[in-house]
């Protein structure tokens, strides 16, 4: 069964390729260059290193945030539509879910952390269980100081958001915050093929039309959308006394 895998949730975008449970190729771009760009080019160069085209794919998979708004909406679209003109199944994959599987036997309670600007994270709690890696929490956008406080053990945090805020959150739990190397700072592609491929296995598969991006939170666009068109409250007239 070959999968393509789509990432697109950070501003290093990510495609790959897997045969069942090999790695054929896998290829991550994080240049000045947008998703829009290099996608599509991105998604050719891997499947001319696996000797592959798209009518070869069994499968797409593709992230499905949250992260990046532009990112995940851009990737989303690529996918929906590529998958729709091979008439190939597609099935989105939680960024932080893909982050996490990196640490598939790690012992420690794992916190994927990407960086959801505002001072806050995009974040959830995961843990090993011997055969796949467990989410204990749901997915949130949360304050680094509100985040550790569902914290009472040591933690292995990972992802973009280690970056502005690693420092943060080591002053906040000392010795109980370990910190993942450079080099598993952001999602692969390879892990959201796999994690799709256990979905389309399992014949859990998503409607090309329906499926859209998790944000958790709104877009600043939308939030100026809501606040230009929401009721204004009337000033109260004054009271007046009789004499």
């Amino acid at each position: 069964m070959h999968i393509l895998g789509i990432d697109t949730s950070t501003m290093t975008g990510s495609i790959a390729v897997i045969s069942n449970d090999r790695l054929l190729a896998e290829y991550s771009v994080n240049t000045k260059t947008t998703h829009a760009e290099r996608l599509i080019p991105s998604i050719d160069v891997v499947l001319r290193a696996a000797s592959l085209t798209v009518w070869d794919l069994d499968g797409i998979a593709v992230s499905s945030g949250p992260g990046s708004f532009t990112g995940l909406r851009i990737g989303m679209t690529t996918a929906r539509s590529l998958a729709y003109s091979i008439q190939k199944p597609l099935v989105g994959v939680s960024s932080l879910d893909a982050l996490a599987a990196q640490y598939l036997y790690c012992s420690l309670l794992v916190c994927p952390v990407l960086d959801a600007r505002k001072k806050e994270v995009y974040s959830a709690l995961y843990r090993n269980t011997g055969s796949r890696v467990q989410r204990l929490s749901g997915y949130r956008a949360i304050a680094p100081e509100l985040l550790v406080k569902d914290i009472q053990e040591p933690v292995l945090f990972l992802g973009d958001g280690v970056v502005p805020y690693g420092d943060r959150l080591q002053s906040l739990l000392g010795e109980m915050a370990l910190f993942a190397d450079p080099a598993h700072l952001l999602p692969r592609a390879s892990l959201v093929a796999a994690l799709g491929r256990e979905r389309l296995v399992a014949g859990d598969i998503d409607d090309y039309f329906s499926l859209t991006p998790t944000y958790i939170r709104k877009s600043d666009a939308e939030i100026h959308w809501d606040n230009a068109h929401s009721p204004r409250k009337q000033p109260r007239p004054a009271s007046s006394s009789m004499e």
